[in-house]
């Protein structure tokens, strides 16, 4: 049950922001280019740039967690002592 609603909770929102951002580029029909450092990008309306963006950002997120998963503890035995022992004590013979 908590699975379905996770799923839903998800899936509600990704559909709100693909909403938004088509609401915000129908909007925006304005041209743009992408400048970092020296390197430009090609003039594109700024929703489409936004939904490429948007886009790479959910696809890197997906593996963020794949790169920080803690690593898995190995289990300690406990060693056995003589007093945990029961037979140990035993002295009915």
């Amino acid at each position: 049950m908590i699975k379905i609603l996770t799923n839903l909770i998800i899936a509600v929102l990704l559909a709100f922001w693909l909403g938004a951002i088509a609401v915000f580029s129908i909007q925006n029909i304005t041209a743009v280019s992408l400048k970092f450092l020296l390197w430009e990008s090609i003039k594109l309306p700024i929703g489409v740039l936004l939904s490429f963006c948007v886009g790479g950002g959910l696809i890197l997120g997906s593996f963020v967690p794949l790169l920080f998963k803690p690593a898995k503890r190995a289990t300690k035995r406990r060693l056995r002592s003589p007093v945990d022992d029961q037979s140990y004590f035993d002295f009915d013979d």
